[in-house]
């Protein structure tokens, strides 16, 4: 099921997303939260009528660096032995078609595409075998990253979580199975140009590491969301870029570059 975050009319609501084509899909109502037994009202609305918010309002985002190879290596880095944890704050998240705005205190912004896990339930000291159980599914993100300021800063706190750095979206899939989730393409185009491609399996750490790495260290609640890591091809975004994150199984994020207003 493909579940999505929206607004209609000034009202905020969850629906499941139905239909094949693009043009044609539409939105099943969810009753509840989907966080907790829910049903689908029936009211379906066409996904042309809203405006698809980021599909979830994460309390925390803990993203992992440095968890393909050839990303470290193109970026001069080591190879970590054991996972690599950073914090994107929450107001970072903006959703698919929100603006990325260009930060006043940088020169050089990346784009990182990378699988999102969304968790579905409060957990800690997940084990490796009960990781599928605390997993809700998965969607697209964009680590947008000041590169000159990661590069200057020892903490990456502002390069790496200034407003609107962590595009999600545009909805959460929730049949993917860890298996399958643990070898899907990501692709990044800019401006319809292909600038990253790789395949989740190529990740060091697999997602039951990462899970079970910060869940030795802290809580992770409903809606709390993981990211992977990038892989090569990282590079530059300019103002009045469009930048889009198609990951297979998905669907597709798209933003575009703003000047910071």
């Amino acid at each position: 099921m493909r579940i999505a975050r929206f607004s209609i009319d000034g009202n905020v609501a969850f629906g499941a997303v139905e239909g094949d084509k693009q043009d044609e899909l539409v939105l099943d109502i969810i009753k509840g939260i989907p966080f907790a037994d829910f049903e689908l009202s029936g009211t379906k609305v066409p996904l042309s009528k809203v405006r698809l918010l980021p599909p979830v309002l994460p309390n925390k985002v803990v993203a992992f660096g440095r968890n393909y190879a050839d990303h470290a290596r193109e970026l001069g880095h080591e190879v970590p032995d054991v996972p690599f944890a950073f914090f994107k704050p929450s107001t970072s998240v903006i959703g698919p078609g929100d603006e990325i705005r260009y930060p006043a205190f940088s020169q050089e912004l990346h784009h990182e595409a990378e699988l999102a896990v969304v968790i579905g339930r409060m957990c800690r000291e997940v084990p490796r075998e009960r990781v599928k159980d605390v997993v809700f599914g998965y969607t697209c993100a964009n680590d947008v990253t000041a590169r000159d300021v990661q590069k200057r800063e020892k903490q990456w706190a502002r390069a790496k979580g200034f407003d609107t750095s962590c595009p999600l979206g545009p909805w959460v899939e929730t049949d993917l199975d860890l298996d399958r989730a643990n070898d899907l393409t990501v692709q990044l185009t800019v401006n319809g140009d292909q600038r990253q491609l790789g395949r989740t399996s190529e990740m060091i750490h697999p997602i039951e590491d990462l899970i079970v790495n910060i869940s030795e260290a802290m809580t992770l609640l409903p809606g709390d969301v993981i990211l992977t890591g990038t892989p090569a091809g990282v590079g530059p975004l300019n103002v009045g870029d469009e930048v889009a994150v198609t990951i297979e199984g998905i669907g597709t994020l798209t933003n575009k570059v703003v000047k910071r207003g």
